[in-house]
């Protein structure tokens, strides 16, 4: 941070004051990766990007923020898909704001304590999900929240999102993973309730109004996370079948075979094996011939014998006609190409040009209608439109991506985002379903919100921002 700047802005210098001057960044190319994020939708401008240490200078941060009734946009490991982390945005009918301070909460990412009596940890908002599942493997246990962007993305910004994952057949969203937290107000005050309790009846919830706000009601600094005990033995299949009713049929035959040893079930079309298989390095079909959908099925066990149960699975799937052809993996090495072949996706699905992102959810009975109405009416909508759909069954989350038809232009294609939206949501919302599932709302979907939400959930929604961010400093213009 230059004299010049700190000339042109006494903010920057009473920021520094709290954080030191090389925690407040003012520089354009310092900056920068602040202001867009990794699928490059978003950009946007803030007037800087300040990065505390502690708790005591996010208070003393958002207290001064709210003082000058400056802006700030909370943000973690900057992975979000809903633009929800970034500042400064374009808004229709609007100039983009330039005055928005971007809390980085990275900095932030010690381990508080880990009680193995009561099977929780205390992390920092900071510590990168990777982090905490490293700990607690440390520890001799499991945090099981799992994410493609693991390595990257933070816990506090996961839980701000209410992230899912693939082990929440098992073990729940990232809210049901927390007994506590720690929250600063936007006056700067700090919410501290970083409870180990299991069992606590003395009034409303707090946590729960949090989590899942995306730092508009207030910026969560730590968090009380559970741990479960590790799996002794983990079981890995890659199974091919013809169609979403049997991958449906066949998770409720794995459920009532293995019961809660089912840690993961996720379903994947053909196309987006090809994807990865076409692009991916080191990437292969693991059967010997080609099907219309895959599941990747794991189970997880505290005993021995969870090979044969999950060959018990399969075995009696073939024998119902729900299963077509199975591979086992043999080794850790083999099942970390299954799942290769399922991470990979995300990332891969831009070397088929662009991409309109659906992360959807309807309930798990409801998910083969879902994709077997989806497919025809984007076909309707858009000839030659690609479906892409994947995610997790177990938990009715399907992300029914579309790519854009072969030979068209990959801008003109993306014009018509909300367009598709409109298609694929049109179903979701028939069908009972939500429009984020797991991704959030952020700008994205801020403007469709309305159209699918009950209008007195949101005039509740509206109400608790107004009660907890009176200035409307706290990340403004997204979610509502």
């Amino acid at each position: 941070m230059t004299a010049a700047a700190v000339a042109a802005d006494p903010l920057l210098s009473r920021l520094a004051a709290i954080v030191g001057e090389r925690h407040v960044l003012r520089e354009a190319s310092d900056m920068a990766a602040y202001l867009a994020e990794p699928r490059d939708l978003f950009h946007g401008q803030a007037r800087c990007v300040v990065r505390p240490g502690s708790t005591a200078e996010v208070a003393a941060i958002l207290k001064l923020c709210a003082e000058t009734d400056t802006p700030v946009v909370p943000q973690g490991g900057n992975t979000g898909l809903v633009g929800g982390q970034i500042p400064g945005q374009a808004v229709p009918g609007k100039e983009a704001r330039k005055d928005e301070v971007v809390l980085s909460l990275k900095r932030m990412d010690k381990v508080r304590e880990t009680d193995q009596a009561s099977m929780t940890m205390t992390v920092e908002a900071g510590l990168t999900l990777l982090a905490v599942q490293e700990a607690a493997e440390k520890a001799g246990a499991l945090f099981p929240l799992s994410l493609a962007a693991e390595g990257s993305c933070t816990i506090g910004g996961n839980l701000s999102t209410n992230a899912g994952g693939t082990a929440v057949l098992a073990y729940g969203n990232a809210r049901d993973l927390v007994t506590g937290l720690e929250v600063v107000l936007a006056d700067g005050r700090v919410l501290s309730n970083l409870s180990k309790l299991k069992k606590d009846n003395t009034g409303y919830d707090l946590k729960h109004l949090f989590m899942g706000s995306e730092g508009t009601l207030g910026i969560i600094t730590a968090a009380v996370v559970k741990l479960y005990p590790r799996p002794r033995e983990m079981h890995t299949a890659f199974i091919g079948l013809n169609s979403p009713h049997e991958a449906l049929k066949l998770l409720n035959l794995a459920q009532s075979l293995a019961g809660a040893d089912v840690k993961t079930f996720e379903l994947m079309s053909r196309f987006c094996l090809d994807i990865v298989v076409n692009h991916g390095e080191g990437t292969r079909d693991p059967l010997a011939g080609k099907h219309a959908w895959y599941v990747l099925l794991e189970l997880g066990s505290q005993i021995e014998g969870g090979e044969a149960a999950l060959m018990n699975v399969l075995e009696q799937g073939m024998e119902q006609g729900l299963i077509e052809d199975a591979v086992v993996a043999a080794s850790l090495d083999q099942r970390a190409d299954f799942w290769k072949l399922r991470e990979l996706l995300s990332e891969l699905q831009k070397f088929e040009g662009g991409s309109i992102k659906h992360d959807v959810s309807v309930p798990v009975a409801k998910v083969p209608q879902f994709i077997d109405e989806a497919g025809p009416a984007v076909e309707a909508f858009m000839p030659g439109a690609r479906p892409v759909p994947f995610g997790h069954l177990g938990d009715g989350n399907i992300h029914y991506n579309v790519t854009q038809p072969v030979g068209m232009d990959k801008q003109a294609y993306l014009d018509r985002w909300y367009e598709m939206n409109a298609v694929v949501h049109g179903i979701v919302t028939r069908l009972n379903g939500s429009i984020s599932a797991e991704h959030g709302i952020g700008t994205l979907k801020r403007d469709l919100l309305p159209t699918v939400k009950d209008p007195v959930a949101l005039e509740v929604m509206r109400t608790l921002k107004k009660a907890l961010d009176p200035q409307g400093i706290l990340n403004p213009g997204k979610v509502l």
